[in-house]
């Protein structure tokens, strides 16, 4: 019967038998009292109530009330009685009213009928917990007000209503938690709560989490003792954590960095992105395996390629006794196979299966005494020049510097990774930084930036995580690129305000083009005063130009934004342009200035500084295969046949056109050798080219008549080369074997 109206009879529902109607009065005489008694009930909302009672006859009135949102009922004496209790799953009316969202009745219950934010239910979770699944921050914020005893408690799960939010990805939910107070220190069942939203790769959760508590960045989970580095899964997770400086080679209890898991795991894409920040690919972990080790077991072919580009170490053994190339012997099995085995032989592995009694010693790259290095080799070569000379004594310990030494860096953009590549191996057999190997530093374009960071301390391992680096975040899209990346790039690595005499040894030149003037002019950006000497302008001008800055003023990172603004790459850099328009080897124009340098310091009676170029070394971004031209004839057509052809040779002129403008080879390299010759001065010449299979399996190539010749990139003659020059010759095949497939493998991904 309806209270309304006591004539009309509402039917709420229809049961089977009449005990099961017996059994179900006492339950809705009881619960529906307040509700009729609070106020009048229609007909719809009756029916709201009975169905929530039949699903759930567990619940209280009070449980219903929050369910079916009729809050005034929750100041009702017998449902005020009921505000803490618990249904079958010990959630209270509080609990429900969480996980609804329901904003207005948590205030009520909290406020006015003053429910308790302690209880937990069967899972050992409080309404927090339930607040924190549904993201519920304005839920949170008036819980966090009343001081929630539950912030920080744990449930049957090992989780904080923190862990939970981070766990699902409830960036608001965790603001508005640890804006309330809750704690990111407390250790659930996988860790803290950090380790939680690594593992769900919630990046948003993350950076609230260490915003709040920096420490967290380090903190070990209980069962591997790993760093939320650990845990990560993808490279945007991993960018995120090394963008607030964690330790990227940190070893958990189970004796493993992130990048040994992520190996195991075949995640290629985080890997690089730890590699490329300075991951060690040749630490140690578990059971004396590297990465590199592990990647052999797992056969993953990119995965091998990119930690030998990274340095990992071939003929390393781990605790069982066993290299990288043993592993892969051993377990690839598929397609992979020969490829794998190949490659590890031409980077100078000596064998891959164990040796057995009577086998022949391995053919190796290196010879059996120790290798030259690159200290060596320069005074090697002065002293087989002192030889030609007439001199009787060249050996004998160096007491002081002589002679100046000169390194030019060929252009070629994204190729300067093979200059690295080259400059690392030449710094390993140094055993010094290539920095204090030169007086004089050039470069061009890629190989100017190369120059200002090597003159700025940078080491070769972190330039070469830069330019794998550089090409994720400036080479973007298709040409031409945007020049606002390259610049901030170019801003955070020499800073804003870097001035080019802020560092004024090594000697620095980088070329670039004043572009302002026709013809362009080629001008070069010092760390030094001009050389004062009066030279006649090359050309008679007509106009008035800006004044070029001097060195003391000159911002380093726009300098080297100047050498690379590559037509159709970037932008020209105010008024100039790619120094590789006029110098793309810049060997001769570096000759040429310190010529004019050391004849100022004798015009200004400075004799006793000046020292003689000595050593000339020059790095090329590698020799493209020579290819045969079908057509360079640009004439007009008179029919369609004819113009076909006259579009190709359009084509073919405008590549020859190019390639002749930015040739670093060639002719650059015989007149520099030339010139060296001329002067006594010593001159190597190194840029990689293709190795053809025949020569892949040999670290020399025999002439007709049986005379050894090193890499042909080595420029020492061959008729005064020592055996050591040989050694190091055959040892840059192996450097040019990694860097041609340092290029393939770079582009392919």
């Amino acid at each position: 019967m309806c209270p309304e109206t006591p004539t009309v009879v509402q039917r709420l529902f229809q049961v089977v038998s009449e005990e099961d109607a017996m059994n179900w009065f006492p339950q809705y005489a009881l619960k529906l009292r307040p509700f009729y008694e609070t106020f009048p009930v229609k007909a719809e909302t009756t029916q709201t109530i009975v169905d929530s009672i039949r699903h759930h006859p567990d619940w209280s009135s009070a449980h219903i009330a929050v369910e079916t949102g009729l809050r005034e009922c929750l100041k009702h004496n017998y449902v005020q009685s009921q505000i803490n209790s618990r249904d079958a799953a010990g959630r209270t009316p509080l609990h429900l009213a969480c996980e609804r969202g329901d904003l207005v009745c948590v205030k009520e219950l909290l406020e006015e009928s003053q429910a308790r934010t302690d209880i937990k239910d069967r899972s050992g979770e409080t309404p927090m917990h339930c607040a924190a699944k549904q993201d519920s921050p304005a839920v949170i914020q008036i819980l966090c007000l009343r001081l929630c005893p539950g912030m920080n408690g744990l449930s049957d799960n090992g989780e904080t209503a923190l862990h939970i939010a981070c766990r699902m990805g409830h960036m608001e939910a965790v603001k508005a938690l640890l804006d309330g107070g809750a704690k990111c220190d407390v250790i659930g069942s996988t860790g803290y709560p950090i380790h939680s939203a690594m593992k769900y790769s919630e990046k948003g959760c993350v950076g609230e989490v260490l915003k709040a508590d920096p420490r967290q960045l380090h903190a070990e989970d209980p069962i591997y003792g790993g760093t939320p580095l650990h845990w990560a899964k993808t490279a945007e997770m991993c960018h995120v954590l090394l963008a607030h400086g964690c330790e990227i080679n940190y070893l958990s209890k189970t004796g493993e960095s992130a990048l040994h898991i992520l190996t195991k795991k075949g995640r290629f894409e985080a890997a690089m992105v730890l590699l490329t920040h300075g991951a060690n690919a040749n630490l140690k972990g578990q059971d004396g395996n590297t990465a590199l080790h592990l990647a052999m077991k797992m056969d993953h072919m990119e995965l091998i390629k990119a930690l030998i580009v990274f340095g990992a170490d071939v003929e390393i053994h781990n605790d069982l006794g066993e290299t990288p190339g043993l592993i892969a012997a051993r377990t690839s099995k598929g397609p992979n196979r020969k490829i794998l085995l190949d490659m590890l032989c031409s980077v100078g592995v000596q064998r891959c299966h164990p040796a057995s009694p009577g086998s022949p010693p391995p053919v190796s790259y290196k010879a059996n005494s120790q290798s030259i290095g690159f200290d060596q080799l320069m005074y090697v070569g002065a002293a087989i020049g002192a030889i030609s000379r007439g001199a009787t004594v060249v050996d004998g310990p160096r007491v002081q510097k002589n002679v100046d030494r000169l390194l030019c860096l060929d252009g070629g953009g994204i190729k300067g990774l093979v200059l690295i590549q080259m400059l690392i191996a030449l710094e390993k057999e140094a055993g010094r930084p290539i920095r204090e190997l030169f007086d004089w530093v050039a470069g061009t374009s890629t190989g100017g930036i190369l120059a200002l960071a090597i003159i700025h301390g940078k080491s070769m391992d972190y330039l070469r995580c830069l330019y794998f680096r550089m090409k994720e975040q400036v080479f973007k899209g298709s040409r031409p690129y945007e020049s606002a990346p390259l610049e901030d790039f170019l801003k955070k690595e020499f800073g804003e305000n870097t001035k080019m005499t802020d560092v004024q040894y090594p000697r620095v030149m980088v070329t670039s083009v004043l572009a302002d003037r026709h013809p362009g002019e080629l001008h070069i950006f010092r760390n030094y005063n001009s050389p004062s000497l009066r030279r006649e302008p090359p050309y008679t001008t007509t106009a008035t130009f800006k004044p070029i800055t001097i060195p003391q003023e000159q911002l380093v990172w726009r300098a080297a934004r100047s050498s690379g603004a590559a037509p159709t790459y970037f932008r020209p850099m105010g008024r100039f342009l790619d120094g590789g328009l006029l110098a793309n080897n810049p060997t001769l124009d570096a000759m040429s200035e310190i010529h004019q340098y050391n004849k100022s310091l004798t015009t200004e009676g400075r004799q006793p500084e000046i020292k003689k170029l000595g050593v000339v070394v020059s790095l090329g971004t590698g020799k493209p295969p020579q290819v045969s031209v079908s057509s360079v004839d640009v004439f007009r057509p008179s029919n369609p046949l004819e113009l076909a052809k006259s579009i190709v040779g359009v084509r073919e002129l405008g590549k020859m056109l190019v390639d002749c403008c930015t040739d670093s080879d060639g002719c650059a390299v015989d007149r520099a050798r030339a010139w060296c010759e001329m002067i006594d001065t010593v001159y190597h010449r190194l840029s990689p080219q293709p190795v053809t299979g025949g020569d892949a399996g040999r670290g020399e190539r025999r002439r007709p008549g049986g005379h050894a010749v090193g890499h042909p990139d080595v420029s020492v003659r061959e008729e005064s080369r020592p055996p050591v020059l040989g050694r190091y010759a055959a040892e840059q095949i192996t450097i040019t074997k990694q860097v041609t497939w340092h290029k393939l493998w770079l582009y392919s991904t």
